[in-house]
């Protein structure tokens, strides 16, 4: 695979033909459903630090960006931004900091695997492996010939197990709360029924649990329903909430990571033996996992999906636009 560093993409935003105006170029793309944005010309310049160090400062200083790149009237709620950016460690090829409608994610398994696309589509990779470095450690992703891509997770785990909260529109739920590079309630009882509820009412019920989980567990931002699957090759189908409000289309990366820890723990699934997610689409993820700490149940899970390229673009940042920064913000 050939190294992104040796092709460096430019940290800065570019002047545009018409006067007061500044570009930034993004490549779009879905994996499973859900969209990515990556950044690969006009992101502001984080100079030569940590990606973790990078992502703090691009969350203090620059958070503008953040939501011009994503937000209305240029994005949706949905998408998912990647800025590439340069690893601080010597072994990683290339960094990226994630981030959505309200902030920045520590890790994104689709926009990883968005992200691999994108290098490829740009001719900066061909098929092989390389190294990620993330805000919260450092990945591996390998593309493959069919144009899928595997992403070896962050250390992911099960932190607390049946936890029980009370919420009005369903009363007592159970679940357990994990790590897969973001912070996940992944709810056990009730078990759902997804042809009975609307994508709405879906939304309505896990955001009434994350407010009820947020009391015990404040770093959670993330939760997992699970129902039965539309496909007969499927373990599981699921349906998560993200921080800002949406539910994402594929089955999720960090959400899958963290199903496979519980899984793991549990002993309800062999070492690199396959578990299909599928996602409340029914677009489908492969995760296998190994042990990372087998005595502190922490595993390194592998998920493996294929995105798809949908546009090319220019961002146009206009001086006087009152919504150049996006709707919705202070900036």
């Amino acid at each position: 695979m050939q190294n992104p560093k040796s092709n460096p993409l430019s940290p800065s935003l570019t002047t545009g033909a018409s006067s007061g105006a500044s570009t930034m170029r993004v490549i779009d793309s879905h994996t499973a459903g859900e969209p990515t944005r990556v950044v690969i010309a006009g992101g502001p310049p984080l100079g030569r630090l940590s990606v973790k160090q990078q992502c703090e400062q691009f969350a203090a200083q620059f958070d503008h960006f953040r939501s011009a790149i994503v937000n209305e009237p240029r994005g949706s709620d949905v998408i998912v931004g990647a800025l590439i950016c340069e690893p601080q460690d010597p072994t990683c090829d290339v960094g990226v900091i994630f981030f959505n409608n309200v902030g920045m994610l520590g890790m994104c398994g689709h926009g990883t695997i968005g992200l691999v696309s994108t290098l490829q589509y740009l001719g900066k990779i061909s098929t092989g492996q390389c190294k990620i470095e993330t805000p919260v450690g450092i990945v591996g992703a390998t593309l493959h010939e069919d144009g899928s891509v595997s992403v070896s997770n962050v250390p992911s785990y099960r932190e607390a197990k049946d936890v029980a909260v009370e919420v009005p529109s369903l009363g007592t739920v159970r679940g357990d709360i994990a790590w897969g590079g973001n912070w996940f309630y992944l709810v056990k009882e009730p078990y759902f029924n997804f042809s009975d509820h609307s994508h709405d009412s879906l939304l309505r019920l896990s955001t009434e649990i994350r407010l009820a989980i947020n009391k015990q567990f404040p770093l959670v931002d993330h939760v997992e329903l699970f129902g039965a699957t539309i496909h007969a090759d499927s373990h599981s189908r699921n349906f998560v909430l993200c921080p800002g409000g949406q539910y994402d289309r594929s089955p999720c990366g960090t959400g899958t990571s963290a199903k496979l820890a519980c899984l793991a723990t549990d002993d309800e699934l062999k070492e690199h033996d396959s578990w299909v997610q599928e996602s409340i689409l029914g677009t489908q993820f492969v995760g296998r996992f190994q042990w990372h700490d087998q005595s502190k149940r922490s595993i390194i899970p592998t998920i493996t999906g294929r995105a798809y390229i949908t546009s090319e673009a220019e961002l146009i940042f206009t001086a006087g636009d009152p919504f150049c920064w996006g709707i919705g913000t202070k900036s």
